[in-house]
């Protein structure tokens, strides 16, 4: 089992950075990659960005490609999203969640082990 805790959501305007934390604990010798999906209302779950745990690589969907950066930090188990230039349209829940999967293969929600409880971003023009 792996748990997720997410935190540092919350309520900007259009243009302003915030940044996302995740702690990660449990069995995470099984996880190989990390990543964050988001929710927007009356939309489905969608990848956002995600890296491997143990290897330097990292993936983003094209709309956040130069404004998110995602990032590790494995001696204390934290994993982050850097999130500048925000938009209306970035407005969701982001999910912290874990994978056993290579990132490649990390495209729809079945493709995640473990999902954290979501943090609400929501931004306003």
């Amino acid at each position: 089992q792996v748990h997720l805790v997410e935190s540092g959501g919350g309520a900007v305007q259009a243009g302003a950075s915030l940044t996302l934390s995740c702690a990660v604990s449990g069995r995470t010798s099984s996880t190989r990659t990390l990543a964050w999906f988001r929710q927007a209302p009356g939309k489905e779950r969608e990848f956002v960005t995600g890296l491997l745990w143990d290897e330097e690589q990292t993936g983003y969907i094209e709309s956040v490609k130069g404004r998110f950066t995602i990032s590790k930090d494995t001696a204390k188990n934290i994993l982050s999203l850097q999130m500048n230039g925000l938009r209306p349209e970035d407005t969701a829940v982001y999910y912290c969640v874990a994978s056993a999967r290579h990132l490649r293969a990390i495209h729809r929600p079945e493709d995640v082990d473990y999902w954290g409880q979501g943090t609400q971003v929501t931004v306003s023009s």
